[in-house]
């Protein structure tokens, strides 16, 4: 349905949709580019920063809808339709599902909007939301429960990951399908989704899996066949390599999970790509995988053409609380004890604050994301800036009460505004009772095999976080782990945790505009540039809703 911009002839909209859709690859290396939203954070660092002002603190209180699309794709309503499944297959657990929400970043290029969900893409007019085309993968099955992070581009092609683990090429302009690769088995509870980051001629994708002895891994694939260009595994592989002796076993080593199952973000000028990592296997029974369980919860900088790993920073030791680090890994130049530096920041799942030498890896600061008291997981930090864990508040047969269950902040993606020098981060504060339910020794243990336990309501709230010292300046309550979108007009868009989609002043948090939605936003919000109109997009499950100054 469209609100705006009515008087676009049938002519105008057909020459938009019919035109060469391409990415010119200029527009990637671009930082803060405002006619554009090329990749998943906007640009290559994960700031999800705007330099455009037109929707500033003065007149966002005019801001008005422009267009809503409600994005739909069936087997039988899509213009396009591909996928491994054939009449007669099996399909395998938890799915394919008719339930989706759009939880990754729509991609803008040249007018064009390209969006995506579990086993669906569409291709939308950015001025209009008129639909241009639709894609349906029919799947084999899989975890749908993690969504779909987004698409990634190369010229005139587009790539989605699938949750039962395909890397799929659509042509961009027609959204017919080129093919699709299989990144990991299915039968092994692999899964799929985050959004492929696309650098040079390489398309990087991760993959995850938690319920069974999974190794995680990244690969670097040719866009134009697909094929494997190189492969990183998150754990050791042979003797002698670094971390190699962080595993007690063969077994545990080579099935310890970690998986990069994250966007990730890219330095032009080091060549360098930072891979977040998730949780070893088996989650809770920690005591068949003892020693720090490289490079489970982990940073790790890898050469963007080889993989060759430059560095590593592990945020959790031996995780036992399922603790991801798979959390966005932001780059900023700023000043760092008097002299500009190449930094990398990270607020993380297990409620610390991380800055980081991104060049280095050398550790800068480690300070509490959230209020101490709901770190009882930790004793404190030690000689590297890493958490210390704490044994007494693991999962046990009587159950241990542990803080915080489900973590911080989660996968949302948060912001920087260079303007005022704060990150901003969807955050939890909560507390539950975790037990053990697999106390044998063996070296197999399964997924999360090790604990489990219900959770109670805590305090979720929106930080902005002076990046030098940790500190929070200001804090809205409600909202918890959410994609969130800052601008150089002065303003911070996410959620207040109810239904309202709301315009927040960066420096201090006051709510400057809202507007009521059906259902909570449930992706990070986005903002471009067309034909002289800033528009502020986010999506709210199944529909996506653009805004602007209403003149």
């Amino acid at each position: 349905m469209t609100f705006r911009f009515a008087s676009l002839t049938a002519l105008t909209l057909l020459t938009v949709s019919l035109r060469a859709q391409f990415l010119d690859p200029n527009v990637l290396k671009k930082r803060n580019p405002v006619d554009a939203w090329p990749t998943y954070h906007g640009d290559y660092s994960g700031k999800r920063y705007s330099e455009l002002t037109q929707i500033n603190k003065t007149n966002v209180g005019t801001l008005t809808l422009a267009w809503a699309f409600k994005a739909l794709a069936t087997a039988e309503t899509a213009t396009n339709v591909g996928g491994p499944w054939k009449p007669g297959d099996p399909t395998y657990w938890g799915g394919p599902s008719d339930t989706y929400r759009i939880a990754g970043s729509p991609l803008m290029v040249d007018g064009i909007m390209y969006l995506s969900a579990m086993d669906r893409a569409w291709a939308i007019n950015a001025r209009t939301g008129q639909q241009i085309w639709s894609y349906f993968f029919k799947t084999r099955g899989g975890h749908h429960f993690n969504g779909n992070k987004g698409l990634g581009m190369y010229g005139s092609w587009l790539y989605m990951v699938t949750p039962d683990a395909y890397l799929v090429s659509l042509d961009a302009k027609t959204g017919k399908e080129r093919w699709h690769k299989q990144l990991a088995p299915i039968e092994m509870d692999y899964y799929g989704s985050t959004a492929p980051l696309v650098v040079g001629n390489h398309i990087y994708t991760g993959i995850g899996g938690d319920a069974l002895d999974i190794q995680g891994y990244l690969e670097a694939r040719d866009p134009e066949t697909g094929d494997v260009q190189w492969k990183w595994y998150s754990t050791p592989q042979n003797p002698g390599d670094p971390g190699y002796d962080s595993w007690p076993d063969e077994y545990s080593r080579k099935h310890g999970g970690g998986g990069p199952w994250q966007p990730l973000t890219y330095d032009q000028d080091l060549n360098l790509i930072y891979v977040t990592t998730g949780n070893p296997n088996p989650v809770g029974a920690t005591q068949s995988r003892k020693g720090d369980n490289l490079y489970t919860c982990s940073i790790v900088a890898l050469n963007a053409d080889t993989g060759k790993m430059v560095w590593y920073y592990q945020t959790s030791p031996h995780d036992a609380h399922d603790f991801d680090s798979t959390e966005v890994p932001v780059l900023i130049d700023a000043p760092w004890a008097g002299k500009p530096r190449k930094l990398l920041l990270q607020a993380a799942r297990n409620g610390y604050y991380f800055v980081l030498d991104r060049a280095t890896g050398e550790h800068l600061l480690t300070a509490p994301l959230i209020e101490k008291e709901f770190l009882n997981w930790s004793m404190g930090i030690n000689a590297k800036g890493q958490p210390i864990n704490n044994p007494k508040k693991e999962a046990s047969l009587d159950g241990t009460l542990t803080m915080p269950l489900s973590g911080a902040t989660n996968w949302p993606p948060p912001s920087f505004s260079p303007q005022t020098g704060l990150l901003y981060v969807g955050t939890t504060e909560s507390l539950a009772m975790t037990y053990l339910v697999d106390t044998t020794d063996r070296p197999e243990g399964y997924g999360f095999t090790g604990g489990g336990g219900g959770q109670s309501p805590g305090r979720n709230g929106i930080r902005a976080i002076d990046y030098k010292t940790g500190q929070t300046k200001w804090m809205h309550e409600g909202g918890g782990a959410q994609g969130l979108l800052s601008t150089a007009g002065g303003l911070v868009f996410g959620h207040d945790g109810s239904t309202n989609f709301c315009a927040f002043d960066a420096a201090t948090g006051k709510i400057l505009w809202h507007t009521w939605m059906p259902v909570l936003t449930t992706n990070g919000a986005q903002t471009y540039n067309m034909d002289g109109f800033q528009f502020i997009m986010v999506a709210a499950q199944d529909t996506v809703y653009a805004y602007t100054l209403n003149r």
